[in-house]
């Protein structure tokens, strides 16, 4: 599936469970990852209230699901320069919600190994959104403990999702476990 808009990784030996659970919310497929699969649902709010209404109705969903990652913004590239300016795109959209609030940026890749590093990712827009708050008269601090906000993105080969998380959604949806 090229037009994923979730991600999901899989606890060790749960695959077919998972599968056969996520089914019932969404198209799933298969990837090139170990444990990792993709979904395209309709609507990603709607997605993550009834997921979180089927983990608190059926607990042991917890032991077959590691982690679930929609993605607001998506988006396919070739190039370590096109994801960046893509990123970069999605990322100065948000720099208004972000003033005066604390953030980092949490990237898990699965792919371009040795043509993108998470770590230097995660660093340049972390800076480039401190750069933009300047710009705007404003101000923010990189806060890995507890922020107000994390912008988490996801690679799966050649495709992106990008997101950014409130600390009250990160509460409220156990799953997205981004840090």
């Amino acid at each position: 599936m090229n037009d994923w808009n979730v991600v999901v990784t899989i606890q060790q030996g749960k695959f077919p469970e998972a599968i056969q659970f996520l089914e019932t919310i969404g198209r799933v497929s298969k990837t090139n990852y170990y444990n990792v699969l993709v979904m395209k649902v309709n609507d990603v709010e709607q997605f993550l209230v009834d997921l979180d209404k089927e983990i608190k109705a059926v607990p042991a969903l917890e032991s077959i699901i590691s982690r679930v990652l929609p993605a607001t913004v998506n988006f396919d590239f070739q190039m370590p320069a096109e994801f960046e300016a893509q990123i970069t795109q999605a990322v100065e959209a948000w720099v208004p919600q972000l003033a005066g609030s604390s953030f980092h940026v949490r990237m898990h890749r699965r792919g371009f190994r040795g043509r993108l590093s998470s770590q230097n990712e995660e660093q340049l827009f972390d800076h480039f959104i401190k750069e933009k708050l300047v710009e705007h008269g404003a101000v923010g601090t990189i806060d890995f403990d507890n922020p107000d906000f994390i912008i988490d993105i996801e690679t799966v080969g050649q495709r992106a999702g990008v997101t950014l998380w409130t600390r009250e959604q990160r509460l409220r949806y156990s799953f997205l476990k981004l840090n």
